[in-house]
């Protein structure tokens, strides 16, 4: 069972409905306990660190993500789930996410760069032995919707790079922890692949 985590940031339900039509069984909770027995969690998410992290924190729900990584389950963050993963944001101010991966969260600044960075763009993998990424075809087109990129401290911990204007990290993998800018549920054959092998993992 894959726990997909519900803290009021996320486009839920599509989540969920991605990760069924790609074989595995989910659920939407908001329960710590929920999150301790699951095989595997997912953390979507969409808008800014401050509100998240506050939800995440009145939920009583940073405890047990952490737990869950520390005990070795596989984790995905997707879009503002992944830039939870790091330790700040400078979105309205240094705000400090969850701190599992050392690094920032920036805000597109070049003048070559429309903020939102919204649409399809091409995925340049970085890891292609990365379970996540098995079967995926390099520079296959994914779904993007984010004014702000995870700057990791470790650029081991990339995964995927995407060009937009300059280039960001659009995908991180160390141990049982992945993170994803794009939305894999809005994603189309590519987002249920990768969903698929994080199923499988």
């Amino acid at each position: 069972m894959i726990a997909i985590i519900d803290y009021g940031m996320g486009n839920l339900r599509s989540v969920q409905k991605a990760v069924e039509r790609a074989g595995a069984r989910a659920t939407i909770t908001q329960k710590a306990e929920d999150i301790a027995k699951a095989d595997k969690i997912i953390l979507p998410g969409v808008g800014a660190m401050r509100p998240a992290m506050e939800k995440l924190a009145a939920l009583g729900l940073i405890p047990a993500i952490k737990q869950a990584i520390s005990a070795g389950k596989p984790f995905l963050g997707i879009c503002l789930g992944l830039q939870l993963l790091f330790e700040k944001s400078n979105e309205g101010g240094d705000v400090n996410g969850l701190g599992i991966l050392k690094g920032k969260v920036e805000r597109f600044s070049s003048a070559k760069q429309k903020v939102p960075h919204m649409g399809w763009n091409q995925l340049k993998i970085k890891k292609p032995v990365s379970r996540l990424f098995k079967d995926i075809a390099p520079l296959s087109y994914a779904y993007f919707c984010h004014s702000y990129f995870v700057n990791p401290k470790d650029a081991r911990l990339a995964a995927a790079t995407t060009d937009y204007g300059s280039e960001f990290v659009s995908a991180v993998a160390v141990d049982n922890i992945y993170g994803v800018q794009f939305h894999p549920e809005k994603s189309q054959a590519v987002g249920l692949r990768i969903l698929g092998n994080f199923n499988s993992l």
